[in-house]
Parts: C-alpha cells; structure tokens; sequence
C-alpha cells in the first residue's frame, strides 16, 4: 500500500472548519480482525498454533472477568514481547504492503472515499495497537489514528503492558476528547459491536454494522 506522507496523527488546525467523521477499524473497515492477522502472518503457521495455546489461561480467565485488555495484553506478551520498536513497526509496515488492502472493505472504502472527497477530517478509532494499524492509516490518508498503545521499555522493547486502557468503548470517546477537545462532535461515526456504542452517540449520522463488503483475500 502506498505511503501517505507525514499528516496521519496530526492534529487539525482550528481555523477552517472540517466535519470529523470516525471510524471503527477492524469489522467495520476491515472484514476480519487486523492484529490477530498480523500475529498469525508474523508468527506463523505453526508458531502462532503453539502461541495460543500458551494463551489458554488467559482465555479461560476472559471467559470469567470479560476483560478484553487483560487478554490482549496476554498475547502482546506472548507474541511480540521483547520485539523492537523497530522491528514491529518495519513488520506492520511489510504486512500492510502485503494484506492490508485485502483486508478492507469495499463499501467501507467507498464511504471512507467519499468523506474524503467532500473535505471531512477522518480519524481511525481502533482497540487494535496503533502500532500495527498506522501504516494502513497512512495510506488511507487518514488525518489521525487512535488506537491502543503499547508500553515500551528503556531500550525500546515490547514490555506486554498496554499504555493505558485498551481503546474500546468509553476508552475511545475519551481518546476523542482528549485529540479534539471536551466538546468533540463528529458529523458521522462508524463501528461494528457494542464497544463502538459511546463513539456512535457523539455523531450526528450513525452507522452501526452497515458494511458488509468482503476483502480481498
């Protein structure tokens, strides 16, 4: 996928007025879960099979405390922890040139394209790392991502430990505020589950599981 430049992240001046349009990523963009994709493409066949098992305990601990932070934090440990900043990101940068426009829908596509056309500033709001995600984002142009941050230690390696909540639910429309401010409001929001809902309520026109277009592969 091609790179966009340096705008992704930026937060947008004041002065004209742009409408802000959200979007969920994964189900709502993408037709499947873009980091368990990319821990099963950088792992591999066999690897990746060995690492969920290993996971067991955390899944059976999900089924009791429905803590979906907790339990991606457990796979971040187990499949990326002690990796380099450099390393993931070169790695997200290699998976999104290879699958990244298989992952996306296209009647997402199409209405990501046509806010853009008319002017909207567009931001990805993902429970997915925003590490894994920002190469796409980039080449979507998106204006800013938000997404859930990974802790790095002192010599810039995964630690496992998420920075702050994972970005789902109240987590993204606090996100949202904290990007564009207390009083943040979005001319259209996009998500596909119950942890889309609080993000759905700041948008004037709401779309709520409505695209269903399957990626390329």
């Amino acid at each position: 996928m091609p790179d966009m430049g340096d705008n992704a992240g930026a937060r947008q001046s004041p002065q004209a007025f742009r409408p802000l349009v959200a979007f969920d990523f994964d189900g709502t963009l993408t037709d499947r879960d873009s980091f368990t994709a990319f821990l099963a493409w950088r792992a591999g066949g066999a690897k990746y099979v060995s690492g969920l098992f290993a996971l067991t305990p955390a899944l059976v601990g999900y089924v009791f405390d429905r803590d979906r932070g907790r339990l991606k934090a457990a796979a971040v440990r187990q499949f990326l922890g002690g990796a380099s900043r450099s390393e993931l990101e070169a790695a997200a940068q290699a998976f999104a040139a290879d699958h990244g426009r298989a992952l996306l829908r296209p009647d997402a596509l199409r209405a990501w394209r046509r806010w853009q056309a008319e002017g909207a500033r567009l931001v990805i709001v993902t429970a997915s790392p925003e590490l894994v995600v920002a190469p796409i984002a980039r080449a979507l142009g998106a204006d800013q991502l938000i997404g859930t941050r990974l802790v790095f230690d002192g010599a810039d390696r995964v630690t496992g430990a998420l920075d702050g909540a994972n970005c789902r639910g109240l987590e993204k429309v606090r996100r949202l505020r904290e990007a564009f401010g207390e009083d943040v409001a979005l001319e259209a929001a996009y998500g596909d589950t119950d942890g889309d809902r609080e993000m759905l309520a700041l948008a004037e026109e709401r779309g709520l599981k409505v695209f269903n277009g399957k990626g390329r592969g």
